[in-house]
């Protein structure tokens, strides 16, 4: 799995046989996600929409649209609502403004209540309004203050010119002079009038003359993220996490899955691979104790990384595999002897197939099946036994683990004289269970536990 490509399969795997626990998971993540709805109140959010009137340029309006969130139009804002504990800064979080086609601004608000967003969506945005033409207004009254009276002094000016001209004029004299005389009094008239229209004129013409479109629409449901999705989140996220944390596992696990690599971490040669045919639940040894309950409960007192059991073939062909395991082993001693049968405490796969081969062995070898704890490998000294047979299944311990059982052997005085890999099987369900042929005379499997300190 380590060295795997993540597939769908996998996830499948992992969805199918931890099911009770992600859903348990699932529940909590929920659960979570509706505690956090209720530490964050549901929150409204509308627009109030801005026109500016004219051609603007898009870096213009950004610039409109930054002044909309500014501190000057919001503690104008504030102070017009008079919101406990609100102010301007407050307001910064809640209030955005962007730009739209058509030279549109929009003012967003978000409050706890769909009054007060509305509200402050229209308050920010007359607030803008009004500063905004308080600014042109200053301007306009700026330039009316200097350039209308430097427009006077030349036109007093003009006019002084004129009756000088006038007065040059030979006054009746001649065509041209009255000719003269009357172009100067119309110039004089028409810059008369002029003025009078500058005077007559509003100051205030000046200003941007934005209009705000009505008042921001009364929201009829709440910004995200509401509380169903706070919950949907919640539960995701927690599957999610225990998903990619089972990939995580399987991807940093380093137990042996395959015969050489289990061979040579125990140092003994490879006697064949035997098959177990899976057990019923009903006959599944059960845990003591609250946690191996917790554990049946919540569907983890399984691994869920290894494949699922092959169809077997049938005992006939299950029993041709014990007999060849036996027939190798025979061939490896030089004399019938005891031999050890050493299984890793807690590997109930490989305790079946020890017990199995034990009795197929009949009298040669005679075998004699010991469990060994894998944290605290210790091996009976050599007695009458004289090496050690190791039978385990695949996928179930660390290279480091079956080292250490190598070495508690080696310590006790016991050859590895050979391994034997155990996998479970399904097995294919007959009319007539067959029984094993009347040669294979079963012989007494002494079992035995060895438990102590570490070698």
């Amino acid at each position: 799995m380590s060295d795997d490509t993540i597939r769908l399969v996998t996830i499948g795997r992992i969805l199918r046989r931890r099911r009770r626990l992600l859903t348990l998971l699932a529940l909590l993540g929920a659960l979570v996600g509706y505690g956090a709805s209720v530490l964050f109140p549901p929150r409204y959010t509308t627009s109030a929409s801005v026109l500016l009137p004219g051609a603007w340029e898009e870096r213009e309006l950004l610039t409109q649209a930054e002044i909309a969130t500014s501190s000057a139009v919001l503690d104008r804002a504030a102070a017009t609502l008079g919101w406990t504990r609100v102010s301007g800064t407050e307001l910064r979080d809640r209030v955005s403004a962007g730009t739209a086609d058509g030279n549109i601004i929009k003012i967003s608000g978000t409050a706890d209540t769909p009054e007060r967003a509305q509200r402050l969506s229209d308050q920010v945005a007359q607030q803008f309004v009004a500063f905004a033409a308080r600014i042109a207004g200053d301007s306009a009254a700026a330039d009316a203050a200097t350039a209308p009276e430097a427009l006077r002094q030349k036109v007093a000016e003009t006019n002084r010119r004129i009756t000088d001209l006038a007065n040059a004029a030979d006054p009746g004299r001649n065509v041209e002079s009255v000719q003269a005389r009357t172009e100067l009094e119309k110039l004089r008239t028409a810059l008369q009038d002029a003025m009078k229209k500058l005077d007559e004129a509003d100051p205030a013409a000046g200003k941007a003359g934005m209009v705000v479109m009505g008042p921001a629409a009364r929201p009829t449901g709440e910004a995200p993220p509401t509380r169903i999705q706070l919950v949907a989140a919640g539960a995701l996220l927690f599957l999610l996490c225990a998903v990619v944390g089972h990939l995580s596992a399987a991807r940093v696990d380093r137990r042996l899955r395959t015969e050489p690599e289990i061979a040579a971490a125990l140092g003994g040669a490879l006697l064949g691979t035997v098959d177990v045919p899976v057990q019923r639940p009903a006959h599944r040894p059960q845990g003591r104790g609250a946690r191996a309950r917790l554990r049946r409960l919540l569907g983890v007192d399984t691994r869920w990384d290894v494949p699922a059991p092959r169809m077997s073939g049938d005992e006939a062909g299950r029993l041709i595999r014990y007999r060849r395991v036996c027939a190798r082993l025979r061939d490896r001693l030089p004399a019938p002897r005891r031999l050890l049968v050493v299984v890793p405490d807690g590997d109930t796969t490989a305790v079946r197939a020890a017990e199995r081969l034990a009795a197929e062995a009949g009298s040669g070898p005679l075998l004699r099946v010991v469990d060994v704890s894998v944290s605290r490998p210790l091996v009976p000294d050599r007695d009458t036994e004289s090496g050690a047979l190791v039978v385990l299944s695949a996928g179930s311990w660390t290279a480091e683990e079956l080292t250490g059982i190598a070495g508690a052997c080696a310590d006790a005085g016991h050859e590895v004289v050979g391994v034997v890999v155990a996998t479970t099987v399904r097995d294919r369900p007959t009319p007539a269970a067959g029984r094993p042929p009347a040669e294979a005379t079963p012989a007494l499997a002494v079992r035995g536990h060895a438990s102590g300190g570490s070698v």
